[in-house]
């Protein structure tokens, strides 16, 4: 078995997972691909000192990796999907930080279910992703061009609202004047969308939600829409530029830019160990808390 590692490094809660992960791969002679950057924290913490294999682009995963181990939180897979790409190697996400929705295996349970890994009893929950357009071209934008969450438009350095005309399939929807708008997948739907009001997505649902950020149109409500929508928006304001995210990643975009946003035509795998589902992680992390069955 071959599996990339990627990873943040969080002192007080990651080293003893880096630790137990390295020893259960190492006993189990499963063959480890480590990110660059990650394994030189790890050797300048000194908490590994074994020679790895390392990788640094989404060019160097391909088919013969049967999974990617992601050690963080929920940002730190959202990084990894960069990676990934349309490569197909399901990401499995180790949470070391604190919500973790994506990041679903939790440290005291990390020999258990790293067993399920090399036994391959798991299931591939497959996740829905956003691609972004823009005209004119916008070059910070054209590499990495999509989003796993959301892509998000908002305002930049003015407390002014912005104008956001919105079509579907070339149809007019209507101008939010608002901070912004979220533009989200199901698996985003628990993220920013959730905290604007939006609603919530099982992952294999093939719906978008549009959720406008403190709209000044009280009627403006949170839309769900086919996933096969295509997504237009015209933004105009008192500044000359505004902000776009793809998740994390932030760029600054000219005034009356048209972006397109779009399904991908291709989805990344979030590997479902047995116990870990996506309901039992709403269930326990956001809605009603331990398990009221008795």
């Amino acid at each position: 078995m071959k599996v990339a590692i990627y990873g943040q490094y969080y002192q007080n809660s990651t080293e003893p997972i880096i630790k137990d992960i390295f020893v259960f791969f190492n006993t189990n002679k499963v063959e480890m691909v480590i990110d660059l950057a990650f394994l030189k924290i790890l050797y300048e913490k000194k908490i590994v000192q074994k020679e790895y294999k390392t990788f640094e682009s989404h060019t160097e995963l391909d088919a013969s990796f049967d999974m990617l181990i992601s050690i963080g939180g929920d940002g730190t897979i959202l990084r990894a999907a960069t990676l990934v790409r349309d490569s197909e190697v399901p990401i499995l996400g180790i949470n070391a930080g604190r919500l973790g929705f994506l990041a679903t295996v939790q440290k005291e349970n990390i020999a258990a279910f790293m067993q399920f890994v090399i036994e391959k009893k798991y299931t591939l929950s497959k996740r829905t992703l956003l691609s972004l357009s823009c005209s004119p071209n916008n070059e910070s934008i054209q590499d990495i061009n999509f989003a796993m969450n959301e892509i998000t438009v908002s305002r930049k350095d003015t407390t002014s609202m912005i104008t956001i005309d919105t079509y579907l399939n070339d149809e007019f929807l209507n101008s939010y004047w608002a901070d912004g708008l979220i533009i989200s997948t199901p698996t985003g739907s628990t993220g920013y969308s959730l905290s604007c009001g939006g609603p919530i997505l099982t992952p294999d649902v093939k719906s978008l939600v549009i959720t406008p950020i403190a709209p000044h149109n009280l009627n403006a409500r949170p839309l769900v829409v086919p996933d096969e929508t295509e997504i237009r928006l015209k933004i105009s304001g008192r500044e000359e530029n505004y902000l776009v995210s793809l998740d994390s990643r932030i760029t600054s975009v000219k005034n009356e830019s048209i972006l397109t946003i779009k399904k991908t035509p291709f989805q990344i795998n979030m590997v479902e160990i047995p116990e870990e589902t996506f309901l039992k992680t709403l269930r326990t992390k956001l809605l009603w808390g331990e398990d009221k069955r008795n």
